[in-house]
């Protein structure tokens, strides 16, 4: 894995971005009376995604990071949802919902958040464990009779 020096090296960033580009295409699809209500929430949905990616990236701190991140996945999810809705109601073809691309950027927002977690755990047991050993190395060392 190559260093990743901001948040647009990041593949999951350049997925979600590819995907509400592709959102501002098929919503322009639906119906005019649709436009201002699911239309907009759909795009606003998308938006949120690279967005809030991008804006966790930037704060340097991984529980930031994450907080973030877990708001992005819960955008995915509200579009998706929208989506569902916009095929039920025979707006858009399935070709044109891309519902693989929004399951695509699911599982690599997965898989970030899986390794920033798991990383956070790790570094949280490597930063305890000499505090461990001194207490292990310390209850096995014989004591002094009073």
């Amino acid at each position: 894995m190559g260093n990743i020096e901001s948040h647009k090296d990041l593949i999951v960033w350049q997925k979600a971005v590819a995907l509400a580009t592709a959102i501002y295409a098929a919503t322009r699809q639906l119906p005019s009376d649709e436009r201002s209500g699911l239309c907009a929430q759909m795009r606003r949905a998308a938006l949120s995604i690279p967005t809030n990616i991008a804006e966790g990236a930037a704060r340097k701190n991984r529980t930031e990071f994450l907080q973030l991140l877990g708001v992005s996945r819960a955008s995915l999810a509200e579009l998706e949802t929208q989506m569902m809705i916009v095929l039920e109601q025979g707006f858009l073809s399935a070709d044109q919902a891309g519902l693989e691309n929004i399951a695509e950027v699911g599982r690599l927002l997965d898989g970030l958040i899986c390794r920033l977690a798991f990383a956070h755990r790790e570094a949280h047991a490597n930063a305890c464990a000499p505090l461990t050993r001194k207490i292990a190395r310390s209850r096995s060392e014989p004591t002094a009779n009073r």
